[in-house]
């Protein structure tokens, strides 16, 4: 029996409460609909809490953390209240080796702009139709995603995207005032492995889209797997040369 991934998806849920029309999109929140589609995805393989901004230390406490394998993270408004101490705590946990997926405008987080050691800031505007181009298609995240498909609505992300290079680029998003964007990221901090996904205006029903559910889906399944090691063990050996290490 494959073991269970413990997933716990957070998000503000601020502007399901504070707009009508976002709220009617979403009637239970952003974070409860990816729930849902993780779930519908992954099945019993998975495990799926939820965790929200107004509960206490932000749904994140020291316990909730460590029995979680992955978390996913979605914010925009609410940025900066997030509390630093959570951030830590959380920042921390990736380090050492929890998984985590950055959803859209996530990638203004304090927690993501401090793992990535850069400003995270890019292009956009709203009102588009974004085509997202699966560039890496043997990478586990495209697994079942077509060659490409659309986003009937969508708010437009644009280069300059201010990261640093990513380990892998899996997706790259055109829209059509010619822009391009890097929709996509892997990257690995510490022992922890980081997947970021631009798709998910809050104004557009774009987490029920079907491959925008199956990426996040594949990408909770990347990111639980520990990236390798980057050096071999070793062992010191004492030779009458002196002591040399020997790879194990």
């Amino acid at each position: 029996m494959s073991e269970i991934i413990r997933v716990t998806v957070w998000g503000e849920y601020l502007h399901e409460r504070q707009d009508e029309k976002v709220r009617a999109i979403y009637p239970q929140g952003m974070h409860t609909t990816i729930a849902e589609g993780i779930r519908e995805y992954l099945g019993e393989s998975v495990v799926v809490r939820t965790a929200t901004l107004e509960q206490p230390e932000h749904g994140l406490t020291e316990d909730v953390l460590a029995s979680t394998d992955v978390l996913t993270w979605w914010g925009h408004i609410g940025h900066h209240l997030v509390a630093d101490e959570i951030v830590d705590r959380v920042h921390d946990r990736v380090l050492s080796g929890m998984g985590l997926v950055v959803l859209h405008s996530g990638h203004w987080s304090k927690l993501f702009t401090r793992l990535m050691g850069t400003t995270c800031s890019l292009r956009w505007r709203d009102d588009d139709r974004e085509v997202v181009w699966t560039i890496n298609p043997g990478h586990p995240i495209a697994r079942g995603v077509p060659p490409v498909f659309i986003i009937p609505e969508q708010e437009m992300y644009g280069e300059y995207f201010d990261i640093p290079q990513p380990d892998e680029l899996v997706f790259l998003s055109s829209f059509r005032g010619g822009e391009v964007f890097r929709s996509g990221c892997c990257f690995v901090r510490g022992q922890g492995r980081i997947f970021y996904f631009s798709p998910g205006h809050e104004t557009y029903p774009v987490y029920y889209q079907p491959e925008v559910r199956r990426i996040i889906a594949n990408a909770v399944q990347w990111v639980y797997a520990p990236p390798a090691p980057r050096y071999a063990t070793s062992t010191c050996i004492h030779s009458p040369l002196g002591w040399f290490e020997q790879e194990a």
